[in-house]
């Protein structure tokens, strides 16, 4: 696995971590008491953990932090790097410390590395979170502040709101698919030295599916999936969080991170 700097957290990270958004169908489910193929998606974890992957991602919403509890147990927290995430309902300060102490019990952890906010809230509301969530990093709560689903525009308004602390990373969309972030946000990462977590960097298995990414994988001889998260990698900002759900499609991601192919074709891609 290769590491590098995770946007201005003074950490290293690998290149690639684990997403653990399954499906809506799975948060209703998970609600009910059901995690579906819980134990294989476990073991996914741990796969991705044995072969070096560091960085964990989940929310609240999607139901998954017990699994990720589970999937963690016996390894070195500090070796970790969980992020987790709070509803736009809950972006008032009571109710954000009432979901962050739900949280670190069901990931059964007194601290989270990266708290974002999910999807932005009002003006007002997104205002309140990032400083109650400067709070929970001064007690010691989270690490780093993170936003996801957030427009340029609000990014920089939430980092003049923060007084004491910086945004570490955003999570969006990113994909051959959906290249939108190309447009302003990336490069403003680049600059500003922020993290951008990447999800559905698979547009949720679309890309396995297309034909041109098909046969030019077939031409390097690797995987459609292997070649879509090397093309994200080509910014030093992305790390690509691809749904840990299966042990050896987790491998399969690792083992891209290690495949070199000439600049000149990503970017003909």
């Amino acid at each position: 696995m290769k590491y590098k700097e995770f946007g201005n957290s003074g950490t290293k990270n690998s290149v690639i971590g684990m997403g653990t958004y399954y499906d809506p169908l799975w948060i209703v489910t998970a609600k009910l008491g059901w995690l579906r193929d819980a134990e294989k998606k476990i073991q996914s974890l741990r796969a991705g953990l044995d072969a070096g992957i560091n960085i964990i991602d989940t929310a609240e919403l999607y139901g998954s932090e017990p699994l990720v509890k589970k999937a963690i147990e016996g390894y070195a927290r500090n070796k970790i790097f969980l992020s987790t995430k709070v509803w736009p309902t809950h972006l008032k300060r009571e109710r954000l410390f009432k979901s962050l102490e739900k949280s670190l019990q069901r990931l059964g952890t007194r601290y989270i590395d990266l708290y974002l906010i999910h999807f932005p809230g009002s003006k007002d509301s997104n205002r309140e979170a990032l400083l109650a969530m400067e709070d929970a990093v001064e007690s010691g709560l989270i690490k780093f502040i993170g936003l996801s689903n957030f427009n340029l525009k609000d990014i920089i308004e939430a980092r003049k709101t923060l007084r004491k602390n910086d945004i570490t990373a955003i999570q969006n969309q990113y994909n051959l698919k959906h290249r939108e972030p190309e447009k302003d946000l990336l490069p403003y990462c680049e600059k500003e030295k922020i993290a951008f977590m990447a999800y559905y960097p698979l547009a949720h298995g679309k890309l396995i599916e297309d034909k041109n990414i098909i046969d030019i994988s077939k031409k390097l001889k690797i995987t459609p999936a292997q070649l879509s998260i090397l093309w994200l990698l080509r910014w030093n900002s992305v790390f690509p969080i691809p749904r840990a759900s299966r042990p050896e499609h987790v491998i399969e991601n690792v083992k891209a991170v290690d495949i070199e192919i000439p600049k000149e074709i990503l970017d003909k891609i």
